[in-house]
């Protein structure tokens, strides 16, 4: 019975594995495209995949956490706000098909910049909305496209997302890996009772 396990489980292991080590590394190719990376963080990483993992030129869309101290925490240790991480998403793009400038629109509307340490119902610091930039390109498009956001007079106080350079990223656990495919209603039924779309809508309108 062992035996049959192993032999079932083995190459989903190798899979999982082979994923990790490609989403880790922006400069490998798919297909002969040139890949890079984007991460950043929007509160419940449930929450952030979903609005990526579609666009035309993604190629994979990770949960998990960045930002810490501690080596390969687990959830319950980044949910207890001790690690210093942040739930997060990390993509893997390419640039031939989509831009920097558009997914950082996609993460803007997807997020309240106007709080601190805190997306929706979500509360604590492993909470915060943060642009972890991989290149000093990056950095230039995340820090304009920040100040054009706070001079567009849309909101009335200061915008309280972070950009920082990335750092070393760890996926989260299996099961939280597009959790909104895997958990359609009960993922419907957090989101609504975090009240996250209704907020969107407040800041966003139909954008």
């Amino acid at each position: 019975m062992k035996s049959y396990i192993v032999a079932a489980v083995f190459p989903a292991i190798l899979v999982l594995a082979a994923s990790l080590l490609f989403a880790d590394d922006a400069q490998k190719t798919v297909t002969g495209a040139h890949l890079e990376k984007a991460t950043f963080a929007g509160g419940c990483f449930w929450c952030m995949e979903h609005p990526f993992d579609e666009l035309e030129g993604v190629v994979s869309v990770t949960s998990g956490y960045t930002g810490g101290q501690k080596k390969n925490p687990t959830y319950e240790e980044v949910s207890s706000g001790t690690t210093g991480h942040a739930e997060s998403v990390q993509i893997v793009y390419d640039p031939a098909k989509i831009s920097y400038s558009k997914l950082l629109d996609v993460f803007w509307h997807n997020i309240d910049p106007t709080v601190k340490d805190q997306q929706f119902c979500d509360s604590g610091h492993q909470y915060r909305s943060a642009i972890f930039y991989h290149s000093e390109e990056q950095k230039r498009l995340a820090e304009e496209s920040k100040t054009a956001l706070e001079k567009s007079g849309r909101f009335k106080g200061p915008i309280y997302t972070e950009i920082v350079p990335a750092s070393d990223f760890y996926p989260a656990e299996e099961y939280h890996q597009h959790y909104y495919k895997k958990n359609p209603i009960r993922y419907k039924f957090y989101r609504y009772n975090c009240g996250r779309d209704e907020r969107l809508q407040e800041l966003w309108g139909s954008q």
